[in-house]
């Protein structure tokens, strides 16, 4: 049989913990996606009733809302993205860090709902008295987290990340191999298409005209996503203006103050989205310079695209170009 003969590429999507999802697979031309989208559409509910700080029955708000001193059973997935989260935190000496939710709804990028000022310096001193996720301890083997006083975690970084290798690993349990999904605009991609050519993506550049991403000038670079994930975070989507300044939602837990310096986006390949998503926070907390080292010192596929004096301007570390190349 010659390569697509007999096989279509279909395409469904949904909504999913306050954005959209969708899935583009490889089938035979009598089946639909559509057999599979309430299968898809429960792993990402799964996730977000698990994870999701909007909703105040998730095992995430139970715990944030426990008082201080008792241990919390979680989920295993919840489980899992935790101490996913944790080691990063610990590997970044807390310049990425889960804990940082108080932070982030004080600066109105949280349940709370936006501002339009920004705080003071006494309501952050007191916000930023809760951060620290040396401060939390887990007992793997009750996949239990223990609730110091105070603490709240908040894994918006790191949910959509992993609800996208979910959703992949369904589509494997269904047999369907070849698929494209996307969550909040996290992706992953396995298989070639009948065509036999890999998935290829665009990464926006900062300040795109929404709905033309189609458009080659709105891309900043293009590249296959087959066996990998990738991951953009981008300062320029949810920010907020005072008096002339602009306040970005990226928090830097050591500071407790919005990041200041010129990233307009950050994107990261990596095999899994779990480890794409936080770590593009992660190189926009740390900054073109630190990011570039700690991504350069570990091996990580990371492109920074930066406000510079003439335009935007991109910096790749040496993994991504080969990505690239490749």
């Amino acid at each position: 049989m010659s390569p697509g003969r007999d096989l279509a590429v279909q395409s469904t999507g949904g909504d999913t913990m306050g954005t959209t999802w969708s899935v583009r697979a490889v089938l035979p031309v009598e089946l639909s996606l559509q057999a599979w989208h309430a299968g898809i559409q429960a792993v990402l509910d799964l996730v977000d009733g698990q994870m999701s700080t909007y909703k105040p029955h998730s095992a995430l708000s139970r715990f944030n809302a426990a008082p201080a001193g008792t241990w919390h059973v979680l989920p295993a997935e919840c489980f899992e993205v935790v101490t996913h989260a944790l080691q990063l935190a610990r590997d970044s000496g807390g310049a990425y860090d889960p804990t940082v939710g108080p932070l982030v709804n004080l600066w109105g990028f949280g349940p709370d709902g936006l501002r339009r000022a920004p705080p003071s310096i006494e309501e952050i001193t007191r916000a930023h008295a809760r951060i620290g996720w040396s401060r939390l301890v887990l007992d793997a083997q009750t996949r239990s987290i223990y609730q110091p006083g105070g603490a709240y975690l908040d894994l918006s970084s790191i949910a959509k990340g992993y609800s996208v290798d979910q959703v992949g690993r369904y589509l494997d349990s269904v047999g369907l191999g070849t698929w494209l999904v996307e969550v909040g605009g996290e992706l992953k991609g396995q298989g070639l298409k009948p065509d036999g050519s890999p998935w290829r993506i665009g990464i926006e550049r900062p300040g795109a005209v929404p709905g033309s991403v189609e458009r080659m000038d709105q891309l900043s670079q293009v590249l296959a996503l087959s066996g990998r994930a990738i991951a953009t975070s981008g300062n320029y989507r949810r920010q907020f203006e005072a008096d002339g300044v602009s306040y970005s939602h990226h928090i830097d837990p050591r500071t407790g103050q919005p990041v200041p310096h010129r990233v307009a986006s950050v994107s990261v390949l990596a095999p899994q989205a779990l480890q794409a998503d936080p770590l593009g926070t992660l190189m926009t907390i740390l900054g073109p310079e630190h990011g570039m080292t700690y991504a350069r010192d570990r091996g990580l596929a990371v492109m920074f695209i930066l406000h510079g004096e003439l335009g935007l301007e991109e910096r790749l570390s040496p993994a991504f170009a080969e990505a690239l190349a490749s």
